[in-house]
């Protein structure tokens, strides 16, 4: 499989069990840039509220956005892929304040696909029971926000290739 280079910093978004963890490294291999699991950026205090199942608030948020956003910000011009959930305009409209030329894809689902991969998922601190709330959050992209939204379904290379489709559809940041 060939390698695409891109400048672009892309954020592999969507509710949790959409497979950003998964698709996430994969699509910076084929990108040819690094890749950064958003989940490491979570402060402990909020990886202990999920796993108990308490869903985070936007200030329990905040913090984790910044850190994501910087270690966007960073990569500008170099290209790089890292997940995060970025369920609401306003946590994406975080992300490009610190990071204005970022991407975003959206890994999208059908809600019974993504609870049975939740389901059969193994060490992961999300539990299935956050899923409604993770769905009543999420605002899809707009028009005026750079990103695609690719479909779930099928497996994890078919997902990957899709999105690098979408992409290469999408023009070329400014640097």
């Amino acid at each position: 499989m060939q390698q695409v280079r891109t400048p672009h910093v892309v954020v592999v978004m969507g509710v949790a069990g959409t497979g950003k963890t998964t698709i996430g490294p994969l699509l910076a291999a084929r990108l040819g840039v690094p890749y950064a699991e958003g989940d490491d950026f979570h402060p402990q205090a909020n990886i202990a509220k999920m796993s108990a199942g308490t869903p985070l608030t936007d200030e329990d948020r905040w913090p984790w956005l910044d850190a994501i956003g910087r270690w966007v910000h960073d990569r500008r011009g170099l290209g790089g892929v890292v997940s995060s959930s970025a369920l609401k305009r306003s946590y994406r409209d975080r992300l490009r304040a610190e990071a204005p030329g970022v991407v975003f894809v959206h890994l999208t689902g059908d809600r019974a696909l993504i609870e049975d991969r939740m389901s059969h998922r193994q060490g992961h601190f999300m539990p299935t029971a956050l899923l409604d709330s993770q769905f009543a959050t999420l605002q899809p992209l707009e028009a005026d926000e750079a990103g695609v939204s690719v479909d779930v379904s099928g497996d994890p290379g078919e997902i990957t290739e899709r999105a690098v489709a979408a992409l290469q559809g999408l023009a070329q940041p400014s640097l």
